[in-house]
């Protein structure tokens, strides 16, 4: 079995969510060795066996909607029988994408961004988002939420692991940038050089309560300070991705 993590969320019977670790896979240092990211120089045959050992391992209904993510807010709609690409062919570029179809699997790669996955109510729509600070600044959870068009207080949310605030140094350039979003100055502590600590799951849950989801879960894994299980991009610069899949399949495992 490929070591994984099952998300511990309130997402009704029948939706399905994982999310991958570092371990399982093919890859050589410093991909080692799950990596399912086609665009951080790993041998694309060694990413192919990866993505296929997740499809396999999960009992996929089809190969996960791999996106072109740009730390931007655009929202791709997954259609019916919509899946992803083999690797070097062009993606949707987006930075999250929403599907109201079944056996479809959206995925979010992640390396200390936080991706977030969303349910309605029913299971009927799926979410999900790419939230780097970039993207969560310029409104990714608004823009997912909103393509998702029902009531946000019947959806679920599940935040994954990402670059926890002990390790997330930034500018004060990112602080004024939530700050002028409306975001509070609390998700940020000043350190000893001046700079400051980045609080990136309480900002997204904050964002989402305002928007009035009430269902939120995650948000307790730091990728920076696990190097067992998770990548890091901060951490160790060149290195492999991950992923956050979410799927609702049609006949049930």
């Amino acid at each position: 079995m490929i070591p994984m993590l099952t998300p511990q969320w309130s997402a009704p019977e029948g939706v399905r969510a994982a999310f991958s670790l570092r371990s399982g896979g093919t890859s050589a240092p410093p991909w080692d060795t799950l990596n399912v990211g086609a665009h951080v120089g790993d041998s694309p045959a060694s990413v192919r066996v990866n993505r296929q050992r997740l499809v396999s391992a999960l009992e996929l209904p089809a190969e996960p909607l791999w996106l072109e993510q740009v730390h931007g807010i655009e929202v791709h709609t997954a259609l019916e029988g919509a899946r992803g690409v083999d690797v070097g062919e062009a993606r949707p570029v987006a930075d999250a994408a929403v599907t109201r179809s079944v056996d479809v699997v959206l995925a979010i790669q992640v390396a200390d961004c936080l991706p977030v996955l969303l349910s309605s109510a029913d299971g009927r729509v799926l979410g999900a988002a790419h939230a780097g600070w970039r993207g969560l600044a310029s409104g990714v959870l608004e823009a997912t939420v909103k393509a998702m068009e029902g009531s946000p207080a019947g959806l679920h949310a599940w935040l994954g692991p990402c670059i926890g605030p002990a390790h997330f140094e930034v500018g004060e350039e990112v602080r004024e940038a939530f700050l002028r979003a409306g975001d509070a100055p609390d998700a940020f502590s000043v350190n000893p050089r001046g700079r400051w600590q980045c609080d990136l799951p309480s900002i997204a849950r904050r964002r989402l309560e305002r928007l009035g989801v009430r269902s939120i879960s995650g948000g307790e894994y730091c990728t920076v300070a696990d190097p067992v299980r998770f990548f890091s991009h901060r951490r160790d610069r060149q290195t492999g991705r991950m992923v956050a899949l979410l799927w609702r399949p049609s006949v049930r495992i």
